[in-house]
C-alpha cells in the first residue's frame, strides 16, 4: 500500500497521475492527505484512491482550488526541513480556532485571512501578516503572540491520520474491480518497459 503526504516543491518532479493509476490497476491500495496527497487524492478519487482528512474534503469540494495553498517553504535536509513558511491551510485552520475562542475579532480575522491570501507562500509568516494587517503596533505584537500559541498545523493532523489508515490496512492488494483499465501509453511504455502484462 502506499500513503502520499507530501512533495518537494520546484526541485523533484510532482507524483504523476499515472503512476497512481498504474498502483490502482495492480490492486495497491493508495491514500493521499496533507498537501500533495489531498491534491492527488481529490484528482484521482474517482479511480479508487481514497483521501483522507480536512484538507482532502475541502480540495474535493472545491473550498480549495490551487496547489499554492498546501505550498510551505522549507530549509534543507541537513536542517531537519525547517519550515521558512506558513501554509495558507494551516493560517486558515489557525484564524478560525482564534476567532471561534474570540481572541480575535471578526474584522481581524478577515484582514488577516486576506493578507495570507495575497502573499506568497515562500513569504507567508505569521510575523509578516500581522505587520502587513494590523496597524496597531501593540495589537500587533499581542495579535502573533496570539497566533504562534494558538497555530493549527493542519497539514501534520491530516498527515497523522493517513498514518493511522495505513496502519489500519491489511497489508495485501486487492482485487481491482474498477470500470476502467489502465492505459499504457507510448511515453509510458518508453520509461517503464518491464511493467509486465
Amino acid at each position: 500500500m502506499i500513503g502520499l503526504v507530501d512533495g518537494v516543491y520546484e526541485y523533484v518532479p510532482a507524483i504523476w497521475h499515472k503512476e497512481i493509476l498504474f498502483g490502482l490497476a495492480e490492486g495497491v491500495h493508495i491514500f493521499g492527505a496533507a498537501s500533495m496527497g489531498a491534491l492527488r487524492a481529490a484528482e484521482c478519487a474517482p479511480f479508487g484512491m481514497v483521501g483522507i482528512g480536512r484538507i482532502y474534503e475541502d480540495y474535493a469540494s472545491g473550498a480549495l482550488e490551487d496547489d499554492a495553498e498546501v505550498a510551505q517553504s522549507h530549509g534543507p535536509a541537513e536542517l531537519g526541513f525547517l519550515p521558512l513558511s506558513e501554509p495558507l491551510v494551516n493560517v486558515q485552520a489557525t484564524l478560525a480556532r482564534c476567532l471561534q475562542a474570540a481572541l480575535i475579532t471578526p474584522d481581524e480575522h478577515d484582514q488577516l485571512l486576506a493578507a495570507a491570501q495575497a502573499t506568497f507562500f515562500k513569504d507567508r509568516t505569521y510575523k509578516g501578516l500581522v505587520s502587513s494587517a494590523i496597524a496597531n503596533r501593540d495589537r500587533a505584537t499581542a495579535m502573533l503572540a496570539i497566533l504562534r500559541e494558538n497555530s493549527v498545523n493542519q497539514k501534520l493532523r491530516d498527515a497523522e491520520m493517513l498514518v493511522e489508515a495505513v496502519v489500519g490496512t491489511p497489508d495485501k492488494r486487492c482485487v481491482p474491480q474498477w470500470d476502467w483499465s489502465f492505459n499504457k501509453t507510448s511515453v509510458w511504455e518508453a520509461l517503464f518497459p518491464s511493467t509486465g502484462n
